[in-house]
């Protein structure tokens, strides 16, 4: 029996109190859409700090409107939640935050009509996601959903079967992850990050038209890479073998953070080790992740009073 405690329907109870039917359309089709959230610890301070809740809630919402399951709880509703459930939980390490809205109507058909819409949210220690400091990726031969497919500006909980047969091909063949091209053969995002490239003093990244997430921690990398770091930041079209050349690639994202990718398809990227831009870009993130910026506190919320 689970100890923790989950949000749910705007309260806070047993995480094994709730209980999603077989028949569930959230279970039979997907049908929902789905947050990834990090509170990050500072153990100096013994502090949790939620790490940027408002633009992750505000992302699920319109994700929500999109694909028609609208609901009544607030940013600040989930906002303040969020935070009574990490009390809750007790959680004095790095954590997870799960938010889930999804249809929960059991009638037969893959339906998005709005009969039964639920909200749940759940916590879980995370620290490091990608399981080593460099990685090697390979293009995999599983196309990005399109926009007029399955919007890829959604988190949509169905979209990731996509991101799942892409990371099996990878993984299978030996790499640590996956990269998605586009129908028109432009490099999109990971199987589940964004991705950048550094060349020739320019740090670039594709746009949101060609089927990317519009990523908050990408959001964070161009902002910090310009205003810190005086970069310039283009978001263009990248083709394959850009990737080949470029003197640093690396991956952005919640539970990805900032990783560098030092081989693709087997072709080693610059000195085959983590790049200084990607260094420096890492070295900003953890900075202000516990609030320890002052230009950057609004970017985190404390969990436990003082």
């Amino acid at each position: 029996m689970s100890e923790n405690y989950v949000y749910y329907q705007g309260e806070l109870v047993k995480e094994d109190d709730v209980k999603i039917s077989v028949r569930s359309k959230a279970f039979n089709y997907g049908l929902g859409v789905f947050e990834g959230i990090r509170a990050y610890w500072d153990d100096e301070e013994e502090q949790l700090y939620g790490f940027k809740l408002k633009e992750h809630y505000e992302r699920l919402k319109q994700s929500a409107k999109t694909v028609n399951l609208n609901f009544d709880l607030t940013v600040d509703d989930l906002c303040r939640g969020t935070v009574e459930l990490l009390k809750k939980n007790n959680c004095r390490q790095t954590t997870y935050i799960r938010p889930i809205v999804y249809n929960d109507a059991q009638d037969i058909g893959p339906t998005l009509d709005v009969k039964d819409v639920k909200v749940v949210i759940y916590t879980q220690p995370l620290n490091k996601y990608a399981g080593k400091p460099e990685l090697s990726v390979g293009v995999t031969s599983w196309r990005r959903l399109s926009n007029n497919q399955l919007p890829p500006r959604t988190k949509a909980t169905a979209a990731y079967m996509n991101s799942a047969l892409a990371a099996l091909e990878t993984k299978r063949a030996g790499f640590d992850e996956a990269i998605f091209l586009t129908n028109g053969d432009n490099v999109c995002e990971g199987s589940g990050e964004n991705i950048f490239i550094f060349k020739k003093g320019k740090l670039i990244t594709p746009p949101p038209s060609d089927n990317i997430l519009e990523g908050i921690t990408r959001e964070l990398v161009m902002k910090l890479a310009r205003e810190e770091m005086g970069l310039e930041v283009l978001e263009r079209s990248i083709s394959r073998s850009e990737l080949y050349v470029a003197d640093e690639v690396f991956f952005s994202g919640t539970a990805m953070e900032v990783t560098p990718i030092v081989e693709v398809d087997h072709r080693t990227i610059g000195n085959g080790h983590e790049g200084e831009v990607c260094k420096q870009i890492k070295k900003l993130f953890f900075g202000l992740t516990t609030g320890r910026n002052p230009k950057y506190t609004e970017s985190c919320t404390p969990v436990y009073e003082k």
